[in-house]
Parts: structure tokens; C-alpha cells; sequence
């Protein structure tokens, strides 16, 4: 890929990658991985922590050839119901002193037809297996033309993709299309991911025998330029829904004072090194409003040993790579992964250890019976001060209705009546007539006390 990136512009050098790994003649990591590297996800065990993010292979044309890389998780995607071509070219921008790339992209996607063809024709090909130390995912996306608060676009991904892959991811978190980060925001977002977890949960079981989950596992795709409220409002969402795991995150909009690159000027969503301090900051708040049960996949300027194995101490299970891989090319896994274990081997530690560690110790933690008790004693203390407030000023109303109810009769009493009227001329007024504001007032107190209705 070095060399693809020096002699064609990015898309283009990208799209040759794709058909070079394509094509069964690429290369192929030949090498074991180190048992230490081995990592737990939702009771199977994989071979390493490192797998490719969403992005590279759209359409599902090399999965077979990603795979022979070493990565353990491969993402295809994201893929949109109807094909669509994405936003006008050029769209993809290297950053080469930044390390970094700029995409606004927006979904070009050879649509669901296409992509579950391949996806066919590669699981018969490659019979599933429980015992399989890899991951296939599918990244679900949303058509530029479809309304911005619709479900329908994932609903159908998730029905038809479903019974294929191990893991769909929900991405609500590409910058490149219009309205869609728009979806992480907490009601909307609860809805989406129940109504998710319904569609999956429709799904035929599968044998246990040859898949390592009865039904795919679903994962939401996030942004890292969220408010501390927008993640805890994410992670209300995915508490309430019931997903099985997250991936921090996706690329950014921000753009670094550091950045040197006159590229650096373009709009969509950076990713590379200079996304890195933003993911982490967004995985470790994230990672203390869940449980432990709840994975997250770490991903974001993730280019060596080092950041991979401080994603874990931040509390990820695993990483994806995207920009390293695109910059360094085929070695790219292989390289991350023996740094890591060479990380591993200096400090006497398998990952699966340093993931428990920082997962246990930074996760939400369930509360202690005697902690539930204490809440329920504090709600119940606010509510029955609440109450009696409520009943100290209901009393007194009672008191002062009661009065008024008494005086209302007198005060009806002492007010001027007509003069009778006799033969002769009427004596002349010596009064102003008062009973017209007394009465006003008799009126509005018996209404205000629920007595009467107000006049009009």
C-alpha cells in the first residue's frame, strides 16, 4: 500500500488495495499468533485483539484475503440498503506529516443485493465454525435519501444480514451523512437500538456447532466528539436497549491545532493519530458508565503495540485498525501484534489479563444491596417530605377556606341593599354604591377557593 499511495491519488490506491486482496494473490501472515495474545469476547476466545474497522472493504469483496492478514475481526462496509455512489470526488485526502487521512466519503455502497451475494457465496465457501478464532462483522449504514430519523435502513440490514455474519454494527456516527449523528441522541437512539434488538431477536436460533453465537451479536459505532452528557445519554440508551458492545469510535470532525498537512483544510472526518487523545478520552468516560459486560472495541490512531495495549488499560477488550494499515500496509497487523507482545512479555502479562484488570476496575459497578437499600431510604425520605409539605399547605388551605366559607354569608349580608322605592321623588344618594367592588371581591374569593365558577 506504501507504494499504491505514492504513484495514485487515495481513492484510487485504496480501491487497488481492495482488488489486490481481492484477488488470491496477496500476501499472506504465515506466522502463529502468541498465545498471550489471545482475548475473550462474549464467552469465545479469538487469537489476538487486533481486527480492521469499517471502511477498507465496503462491499464485501476481500474478506478472505483481510482475514489471511492476521486480523481477528474484519468489518465489512458500511453497506445501505439501495446502492448509492456517496459524495462527489475527490473525497479522500492523505495527511501524510499527520499520519493521518481525511474522508467524507458518505456510504458509496454497492447495496444490501450485491453484498449478501457475497457474503453467501463466502460462508458457503468457508463453512462457519464455533471453534473459529475470528470475527466477521458487517457494518449497517443509512441512505442519503432515506428520512433522517428512519429505522427502516438498519431494520432491513439486520434481517437480511442477520443469519450471515457474527456481529452487525450500527453506525450512527459517520460525519460524511447528513442527519445521521443525529441518532446518538438518547430517545432516538434507545428506540433504534430496541428496535434493533427486536429485529435480531426475530431471527431463526442457529447451531451453536457451527456459529459461536445462535444469533449475530449487535454492536453501535459512536462518534468521539460527544459531551460527557452525550456519552452517558449513549450509555443510558445502550443499558436500555440490551446491545452487546460498542465501538469507540469513529473518525472525527474536530481538526488538532498540531496538524501539519495542507490537506488538513478539507472537510469530513479525520482519522489517524491525531483522533487518538479524543477516542480514548470518549472510550474511558464511556467505559465507567457500563458494565462489565459490556464490551467496548477500541478504535481511533491506533498505529503500534503501545496504543493498542493502552486502549486495553483504558478498558477495551479489543482495537480496530484503519489508517495505520492503510499507511503501512499488509504488515500492519502483524507488526502491532508482536509489539504487543513484546509488551506482554515484558511485564509478564497475557492481554486477557490487562483487559479483566482495567475492565473490572473501571466499569460500572453493580450496587451492594445495603447501597440499594440507602437509595431507596433517600427516595423515600425526599417523597415524604414532599408529601408533608404538600399536607402542611393543604391543611392550611383547608383552615382559611373554612373561615372564608364563614364570613362569605356575612359579608353577603352587610353589603348595601336598594333603597325601596316609595311614591314621591327618591331622597337624594349620599353614598358612592360600594357593593359592586365588595361583591367583585365575595366573587373572586369564592371562585379561587372552588366555590363557585368566576364570572365572565
Amino acid at each position: 500500500m506504501p507504494l499504491i499511495r505514492s504513484g495514485m491519488d487515495a481513492e484510487a490506491g485504496h480501491k487497488f488495495a481492495v482488488k489486490a486482496l481481492a484477488s488470491g494473490f496477496a500476501p499472506r501472515d504465515m506466522a502463529t499468533d502468541d498465545e498471550a495474545l489471545g482475548v475473550e469476547l462474549w464467552g469465545h476466545r479469538l487469537a489476538n485483539p487486533v481486527g480492521l474497522a469499517a471502511g477498507f472493504d465496503k462491499d464485501g469483496e476481500a474478506i478472505d484475503g483481510l482475514f489471511n492478514l492476521g486480523f481477528s475481526w474484519v468489518e465489512v462496509g458500511s453497506v445501505t440498503p439501495k446502492p448509492q455512489e456517496g459524495n462527489p470526488k475527490p473525497r479522500v485526502f492523505h495527511l501524510p506529516e499527520d499520519s493521518a487521512i481525511i474522508n467524507r466519503y458518505g456510504f458509496p455502497s454497492q447495496g444490501h443485493a450485491i453484498v449478501l451475494s457475497r457474503l453467501r457465496s463466502y460462508v458457503a465457501t468457508h463453512p462457519p465454525s464455533a471453534k473459529t478464532p475470528s470475527v466477521l462483522a458487517l457494518n449497517l449504514g443509512k441512505n442519503k435519501s432515506s428520512a433522517p430519523d428512519s429505522t427502516s435502513d438498519f431494520l432491513n440490514g439486520v434481517a437480511k444480514f442477520g443469519p450471515l455474519v457474527d456481529v452487525l454494527v450500527i453506525n450512527v456516527s459517520s460525519p460524511n451523512t447528513a442527519g445521521l449523528r443525529a441518532l446518538q441522541g438518547r430517545g432516538v437512539l434507545e428506540e433504534l437500538l430496541s428496535e434493533v434488538i427486536k429485529a435480531r431477536d426475530a431471527l431463526p436460533k442457529r447451531s451453536t456447532d457451527e456459529w459461536k453465537w445462535e444469533k449475530a451479536k449487535i454492536v453501535v459505532k459512536i462518534a468521539p466528539d460527544l459531551s460527557e452528557k452525550e456519552v452517558e445519554d449513549i450509555a443510558e440508551a445502550v443499558k436500555f436497549s440490551g446491545i452487546d458492545g460498542v465501538i469507540v469510535s469513529n473518525t472525527t470532525i474536530q481538526r488538532p491545532a498540531d496538524l501539519k498537512s495542507i490537506n488538513a483544510v478539507e472537510t469530513g472526518g479525520l482519522s489517524g493519530p491525531p483522533v487518538k487523545p479524543l477516542t480514548l478520552a470518549t472510550l474511558k468516560t464511556l467505559r465507567g458508565l457500563l458494565p462489565s459486560s459490556v464490551p467496548i472495541i477500541g478504535c481511533g490512531g491506533i498505529s503500534s503495540g503501545s496504543d493498542a495495549v493502552e486502549y486495553a488499560e483504558a478498558g477495551a477488550t479489543l482495537v480496530q485498525l484503519y489508517t495505520s494499515f492503510a499507511y503501512d500496509g499488509v504488515g500492519a497487523p502483524r507488526r502491532v501484534k508482536d509489539e504487543v507482545s513484546a509488551t506482554l512479555a515484558s511485564r509478564n502479562l497475557t492481554w486477557n489479563e490487562i483487559v479483566k484488570l482495567s475492565v473490572e476496575k473501571l466499569s460500572l459497578r453493580p450496587k451492594k444491596p445495603v447501597d440499594l437499600f440507602k437509595d431507596a431510604q433517600e427516595q423515600l425520605k425526599a417523597a415524604l417530605d414532599e408529601a408533608g409539605k404538600r399536607i402542611a399547605l393543604g391543611d392550611e388551605l383547608v383552615l382559611l377556606k373554612e373561615k372564608v366559607v364563614e364570613a362569605i354569608p356575612a359579608l353577603h349580608s352587610s353589603t348595601p341593599s336598594t333603597p325601596t322605592v316609595t311614591d314621591g321623588p327618591a331622597p337624594p344618594s349620599t353614598t358612592t354604591h360600594p357593593e359592586k367592588t365588595l361583591q367583585e371581591l365575595i366573587r373572586e374569593a369564592e371562585a379561587a377557593l372552588g366555590l363557585s365558577a368566576p364570572s365572565s
